[in-house]
């Protein structure tokens, strides 16, 4: 009978809703109106699957795994075309250029802005979890909640072992094709720090040899033609992915463990908007227009919010930036690389400091005194290079944060069952604040196409139909 189900399940999740988006398509309906589709049809699909079967029940997992074709597929088609955008984006961009000191200007600007933000996340984390009252103390913790516990208190030590400034120097690659494979947590960053060498030395090139490295540059932006058409492949099924992740997340969810730890969701959910409004503050300083900016951003946002990654995120992150807001394709890619590891105002900027704040009580500790605080903020900042942007990655920026405050880590465990939930916030905001790093530079260095930044979001699909 289970079988039955399951194909039931399939046949309407795939085949009949399926079928709506590619009905949209074919009718020319705009990306971004099919991706919000896929978002709603997978809520409700998945909604329906938690009323009627539960999210244990064999016939909710056995759906689900088939539907990971699709979703975790979608996903890592992404991760398989990340590092060579990444590599063929910057390199092309850096042979490109006239000179170096545009790089570095690029580089100083789209880095300041990520720590900044995120040192004001870290703030505005603090204030929440002040305002609500939250205490670590307060949370009952379950069979599972004290296996978390003993698992972070392990890998702090691992943690402990790594400083800040060898994990500043692990970015530098010993081994280009260890990089190349994803191998470490700094595996982006060393690609793109590897990717600065050949883009500087073939712009040197230029310069000496002529002819020479015309050929190279010819090669390069080939290749660069070619890889963003596999990304534009690649984006095709974007509907699809979006609508199997959140399928899966609303069927699979324990929703009577997540209600236990409401008021953390609704604080922690309150603090992410206000970090995205934070964003809309610096570009309207900008004398940009915010919400023509998160209108423009929305599919990505949607998908990032659903993976989960921010990493696997940086394909579409590159595209919007330069399809809809106007970036020059370097600062686009720069941007995009330095934000999935950088920064990232979720999970290393507001997530650390939250639990900062919650966990300082129970070693006596006043989470109102001003030196804390003081000392907090700056580091989350500091800490925040190096972050993994895949899910997960936030449970590291805290492991780092709070043993450097020498806070027990264990504490942080009782939070797992409402993890995923808010990780999908943090995520979001986490893109938010690397397409914000890609226009802010644009528009300071006087790059920003404005014309395309404000034109009408039909005329600027990132998808061509």
């Amino acid at each position: 009978m289970d079988i039955l189900f399951i194909i039931i399940n399939l046949v309407v999740i795939v085949g009949a809703m399926g079928g709506i988006l590619v009905y949209q398509h074919k009718n020319h309906i705009t990306f971004t109106r099919r991706v919000f589709t896929a978002l709603i049809l997978g809520i409700v699909a998945g909604a329906a699957m938690q009323l009627i079967y539960g999210p244990k029940a064999a016939v909710t997992g056995t759906t689900i795994t088939w539907l990971n074709i699709i979703g975790n597929g979608y996903v890592r088609m992404l991760q398989m075309i990340v590092i060579p955008l990444i590599f063929v984006s910057i390199t092309s961009a850096i042979v490109n250029l006239k000179d170096l000191k545009t790089l570095g200007k690029y580089g100083v600007s789209i880095i300041t802005v990520l720590i900044v933000t995120t040192a004001i996340s870290a703030a505005i984390g603090i204030g929440t979890t002040l305002g609500f009252g939250l205490d670590a103390n307060n949370i009952a913790a379950g069979v599972a909640e004290e296996a978390r516990t003993e698992y972070l208190e392990t890998r702090s030590e691992e943690v402990n072992a790594s400083t800040i400034s060898s994990k500043i120097i692990e970015v530098i690659p010993t081994n280009v094709f260890a990089a190349f494979s994803g191998t470490g947590s700094n595996a982006t960053l060393s690609v793109v720090v590897f990717s600065m060498f050949v883009g500087t030395a073939g712009l040197a090139a230029k310069k000496k040899h002529g002819a020479e490295a015309e050929f190279f540059v010819k090669i390069i932006n080939s290749l660069q033609t070619v890889v963003m058409g596999i990304v534009d492949i690649v984006l095709k099924v974007t509907p699809f992915g979006i609508l199997a992740l959140m399928t899966r997340f609303l069927a699979t969810s324990n929703f009577v463990e997540i209600s236990a730890l409401g008021v953390f969701i609704i604080a922690s959910y309150i603090a992410l908007a206000l970090i995205i409004v934070v964003h809309m503050i610096i570009l309207a300083m900008h004398g940009l227009n915010p919400f023509t900016f998160i209108k423009k951003s929305a599919t990505v946002l949607i998908f990032s919010f659903t993976s989960r990654s921010s990493a696997a995120a940086i394909p579409l992150t590159v595209k919007t930036q330069e399809k809809k807001l106007g970036v020059p394709e370097g600062i686009a890619s720069l941007a995009a690389s330095f934000g999935a590891s950088i920064g990232q105002n979720g999970c290393a900027g507001m997530y650390p400091a939250m639990l900062a704040v919650m966990i300082a009580p129970a070693v006596g500790v006043n989470p109102l005194d001003p030196l804390f605080l003081v000392q907090l903020i700056v580091i989350v900042a500091i800490s925040s290079f190096g972050v993994a942007g895949v899910g997960g990655g936030a449970t590291f920026a805290a492991l780092i944060v709070l043993s450097a405050m020498n806070l027990p880590v264990g504490l942080a465990g009782v939070l797992i069952s409402i993890e995923p939930l808010i990780d999908m916030g943090r995520t979001l905001v986490n893109v938010s604040d690397s397409l914000l790093a890609g226009v802010v530079t644009a528009k300071r260095s006087g790059e920003l196409n404005l014309d395309t930044y404000n034109s009408n979001d039909k005329a600027a699909e990132i998808v061509a139909e």
